[in-house]
């Protein structure tokens, strides 16, 4: 690493000017100091200063900065020869822009000055650095300029063959003030530079406290934080200066003095250039893609790009791009709406925010700028807004008048291709005082935007299959009705975090006969779409052996037959529970899931169930057991996954306790419960699974709510069960029921008398949150509907109970069949 000092002679060398390390002292380069406080006076001037500008620091300090430094003249032309850019004497518009406070966002340039007392001989050729300062402080803005011939004499004894690149002057540039604190600077100057080591900054502090000036440090690691615009190598002056040599060659004449080093400069400047644009472009490359969320690579793809190459960037998608959707078809047309994403400037706040703000989507007419890229595919470059351009872009933003903020800079509109399709644009803005974009800029940015694409494509994809994962997911996920017969129920799905978005746990409960509730709770090994779809599958074959109303440990036991059927790469857990509400009993069969938890409604103690754990689902050959466990009407039963309670590095004990605390907690509602188990267990870190949860109060059924009767098997007790039927819902106030129930009743009680072979007929009526009908008998072929001619003389019964029933169904029992009715109660 090089490293220059600001001195009026070279130092010595010495062992204070030595490496830290041992290695040879390098040499040192001039450089001028100037910081500009908050009223244009200047509060430091440099020895470099002095020296580059003729001013004494006496004579500076609290003088008019832009009376010291020479910011008179105009800068060239783009198509002007290198000559007269050579003729152009001072600092420059920029800085003088800066001075003036015209500019908000760093600036750079290159100047030929003539030096004081040295007006005869030929001008310098610096470079300036002018950084605005943010902070409390009086300081307002630092100025830095050096000597691009002594950076030249330095380089090439350093590397003879190496090129003059200037753009490399003081990449990652540290300066450093006397002032005490060295072990607050030595910490603090590795934040402001991430490539120096705590190491490196406390030799450097050490060193500008011990010999007390500044020191102007320079790498081929580290990069300026901006980079001087001074138009190297533009074509218009290489092609002039070619035209010059051409003529002088044709007239056999010497090359005019100095053009054949400029042109030799020339080549020089181009290859910097072209090695600036390719080291940008890694930059950014390295900026952006950090992750595969969409939002966050649009932010990133923003701020890649500002300010160093541009000075606004606005970023607009398609519709389908940011509704998370499939690959965008077809060409873009006056119709296509785009979505304004992002955008990013370095004007004082709040100013583009009020007139384009970000999410508003619109579509772009024919005739714009903006139409032409996203037709196209190719950028556009618009070298200067003119007002007529400023007006027709304005015109698409209703009721605002953009055209203060567009009129006068330059554009650069590029592409955001992937597939070489359109998935949206950039436009990119330059302040009237900075250089214009030229075709160079038009390639940075195609290769920018392309790149850039391809990274918003990546989010794209990774957006659209979480999409497509999580409403597979969701639409397996069942919505629970919040009452079932005897049971107030409550639910809450957490999907897990971005390791493992998409998983396979599930909760559900299915109706069953007797005015019972099956409660059930799943979770599939693994994430992903593969987990999600054997989730379905898995939910699916419960509520249909549910259904058929089999125990515990039978439904689990066919479970696992069937998930080998389907295949050995996936293992389930699940946890089954049949909720009685008449008997006040739950029947309960594990695999391989946590235990649920138990809150007594009598002292508000929890406890985990002690239940036979078995193998998980996919094991195969493993038998399940089942237990019963009495209930009190209130009681509540909590079941989840893993989930909730494991976190890596924790024993899940640690978690099961919490869930235990947390059940037990007082509540005013269910859904406040859950919430406030989730908060018990989800603010743990380090949670990557989702997660399941179900709680259940079991209120049970009155006795007072259940009425029954058995009937022989004898066709004259018929009359016998429409008469119990009218005279109980007269009781209960269920008057407007009984014609319905009592003609239902009647066929089916009637098909149970004919089909019957020993027992009794089972008659039951059950008041809850609808009336429920039961008629039990000892056959154990399900009736089917049919559909009855007008001279059949069966068949017409169930299509009866289809008509005027809520629901109706039939199950298998142990001893036989249940068919049973719903109707919904009356308003009170």
């Amino acid at each position: 690493m090089d490293r220059g000092t600001e001195r009026d002679t070279p130092p010595s060398r010495g062992a204070n000017s030595a490496a830290a390390d041992g290695t040879a002292d390098p040499g040192r380069v001039p450089l001028a100091v100037v910081v500009v406080d908050r009223d244009g006076l200047v509060s430091h001037w440099s020895t470099g200063a002095r020296r580059l500008f003729g001013a004494a620091k006496e004579e500076a300090i609290g003088e008019p900065a832009i009376d010291l430094l020479p910011v008179s003249g105009a800068l060239p032309e783009p198509g002007d020869a290198y000559d007269e850019y050579g003729a152009y004497d001072g600092l420059g518009p920029g800085l003088q822009s800066s001075l003036d406070r015209g500019l908000s966002y760093p600036a750079a340039g290159r100047a030929r000055l003539t030096v004081p007392g040295q007006e005869d001989q030929d001008r310098a050729d610096v470079l300036w650095w002018a950084y605005p300062l943010v902070g409390p402080g009086h300081e307002r803005l630092l100025v830095l300029a050096a000597d691009a011939a002594a950076l030249h004499h330095e380089q090439q004894a350093a590397d003879p063959a190496a090129p003059l690149a200037v753009e490399r002057i003081a990449p990652g540039f540290a300066l450093h003030t006397d002032f005490p604190g060295a072990e607050e600077l030595a910490r603090r100057l590795p934040d402001i530079l991430p490539s120096m080591s705590v190491g490196e900054s406390a030799r450097i502090v050490a060193q500008v406290l011990e010999l007390g000036y500044p020191v102007l440090e320079f790498s081929q690691n580290d990069r300026v934080p901006v980079t001087p615009d001074w138009g190297v190598a533009r074509r218009v002056e290489r092609r002039a200066r070619r035209e010059r040599a051409a003529r002088a060659a044709a007239e056999g004449l010497p090359l005019p003095d100095g053009l054949a080093d400029e042109s030799d400069e020339g080549e020089d400047l181009e290859y910097a250039a072209v090695r600036e644009r390719l080291e940008f472009l890694n930059e950014v490359s390295g900026r952006i893609g950090t992750s595969l969320d969409l939002s966050r690579t649009i932010i990133e793809v923003s701020k890649a790009v500002v300010p160093r190459f541009t000075d606004v960037a606005g970023t607009y998608l398609r519709e389908q791009v940011v509704a998370g959707e499939g690959f965008p078809e077809g060409v873009p047309d006056t119709r296509t709406m785009w979505h304004r994403v992002a955008v990013e400037h370095t004007d004082e706040p709040g100013r583009w925010d009020d007139v384009i703000p970000v999410g508003e989507a619109m579509p772009f007419p024919a005739h714009t700028p903006f139409f032409q890229c996203m037709t196209t595919g190719e950028p556009v470059l618009v070298p200067r807004i003119s007002e007529q351009l400023g007006h027709a872009i304005a015109s698409q933003f209703d009721k605002r008048d953009i055209r203060p903020l567009i009129t006068g800079r330059s554009m650069l509109v590029v592409p955001l291709k992937a597939r070489t399709v359109v998935l949206g644009f950039m436009i990119l803005l330059r302040h009237p005082e900075r250089a214009e974009f030229n075709d160079m800029d038009r390639v940075t940015g195609a290769e920018l935007a392309a790149r850039a694409g391809l990274v918003l494509d990546n989010a794209r994809m990774y957006t659209y299959q979480e999409s497509v994962a999580e409403t597979l997911q969701d639409s397996m996920l069942p919505h629970i009705p919040p009452r079932m017969a005897g049971c107030d129920i409550a639910t809450r799905y957490l999907p897990g975090t971005l390791l493992g978005r998409v998983g396979g746990d599930w909760f559900d409960s299915v109706k069953l006969p007797g005015a019972r509730t099956a409660l059930v709770v799943g979770d599939v090994m693994g994430h992903g779409l593969n987990s999600a779809a054997m989730m379905g599958q898995l939910r699916t074959a419960v509520q249909t052996m549910a259904a058929m109303d089999l125990p515990p440990a039978q439904l689990l036991r066919n479970l696992d037959d069937l998930a080998q059927r389907l295949g050995d790469t996936y293992l389930a857990t699940c946890l089954y529970a049949v909720y009685d509400p008449i008997e006040g009993e739950l029947h309960l069969a594990n695999a391989g899931h946590i235990p649920p938890v138990l809150v007594r409604a009598v002292d508000g103690r929890s406890e985990l169930l002690d239940l036979p754990t078995g193998a998980p689902i996919g094991v195969g050959g493993v038998p399940f057991e089942s237990v019963r466990v009495r209930v009190e009407p209130g009681d509540r039963l909590v079941m989840c996954t893993d989930g909730l309670v494991e976190v890596r590095g924790e024993d899940i004990g640690v978690g099961l306790a919490t869930l235990c605390e947390s059940a037990a907690h007082p509540a005013a509602s269910m859904d406040d419960a859950c919430d406030t188990i989730i908060r018990a267990l989800n603010t743990r870190g380090g949670r990557k699974d989702d997660v399941a949860l179900l709680m259940a109060r079991l209120n049970g059924v009155e006795p007072d709510d259940v009425a029954e009767w058995r009937f022989p098997l004898d066709a004259a007790e018929v009359p016998r069960a429409r008469a119990v039927v009218r005279e109980q819902l007269h009781d209960w106030g269920l008057a407007k029921l009984a014609y319905h129930a009592e003609l239902m009743v009647s066929e089916l009680v009637t098909n149970a008398v004919r089909h019957s072979h020993r027992r009794p007929v089972a008659l039951r009526l059950v008041r809850g949150e609808t009336l429920l009908c039961e008629v039990d008998d000892d056959d154990h072929d399900l009736p089917t509907l049919l559909s009855a001619g007008p001279e059949d003389e069966t068949g017409r019964g169930l299509r009866v109970v289809s008509t005027l029933a809520r629901e109706w169904g039939t199950s298998r029992t142990g001893s036989g069949k249940s068919v049973w009715f719903e109707l919904t109660l009356p308003r009170r």
